[in-house]
């Protein structure tokens, strides 16, 4: 579909929990469809295609190089993304109080920058092998929101992910954090810890 201003794809569910889903670069609004399935069986699923384009490849927001970023472009995208998940929740009959972003690679860093600045949007984020993406996070209190980070121990970006989880902290995020012994790719470590931490998540009640 590509209504609300963003590509996206929506499976239903029979539980209370959105994932919306966010691929990494190259990928589209199915790319995690599987592995959300895996680990939320009963969770309403839905992937969104990012709007920029890099070389043809869809992500979520300019760069200039692997690790820098268009700052602007990241941070409006991030609000519409906020905002897209305000719209969605309204068009499809969702709970907008129990919608978890789950994020991989450039979409991890899109989920970062979405509820850094907009954290009333989300009940709670997967972030897998996120980097820090913005040059001046703000400092907008997170009240305890539920974050699960995993990296790669292998992973070359490894580097740049290190001030993710202690910015969260600094802000009040509620922060599960596990360096894994792998490179970028996703695992099937990835995919229990991110089930059971799923199933421990407290949504907000109606």
């Amino acid at each position: 579909m590509t209504d609300l201003n963003w590509i996206h794809h929506l499976e239903r569910g029979t539980g209370d929990l959105t994932l919306l889903l966010l691929h990494g670069t190259g990928g589209n609004e199915h790319q995690l469809l599987d592995f959300g399935r895996q680990v939320a069986p009963t969770a309403t699923l839905l992937g969104v295609q990012g709007r920029s384009l890099e070389e043809g490849s869809p992500r979520f927001f300019r760069r200039f190089t692997a690790t820098a970023y268009d700052q602007p472009h990241l941070l409006s995208e991030g609000a519409a993304l906020a905002h897209f998940v305000a719209q969605a929740a309204q068009a499809y009959g969702l709970d907008a109080t129990k919608v978890v972003a789950l994020g991989y690679s450039n979409g991890a860093n899109i989920a970062l920058a979405s509820l850094a600045w907009h954290p009333d949007a989300w009940a709670g984020a997967v972030l897998l092998r996120p980097v820090m993406p913005m040059d001046e996070p703000p400092g907008t209190p997170l009240n305890g929101l539920p974050v699960l980070v995993t990296s790669g121990a292998r992973d070359s970006y490894q580097p740049f992910a290190a001030p993710v989880v202690p910015y969260l902290t600094s802000v009040g995020a509620n922060v599960e954090e596990h360096l894994l012994a792998a490179g970028h790719e996703l695992t099937a470590q990835d995919a229990d810890l991110t089930a059971a931490w799923l199933r421990g998540l407290t949504l907000p009640s109606a």
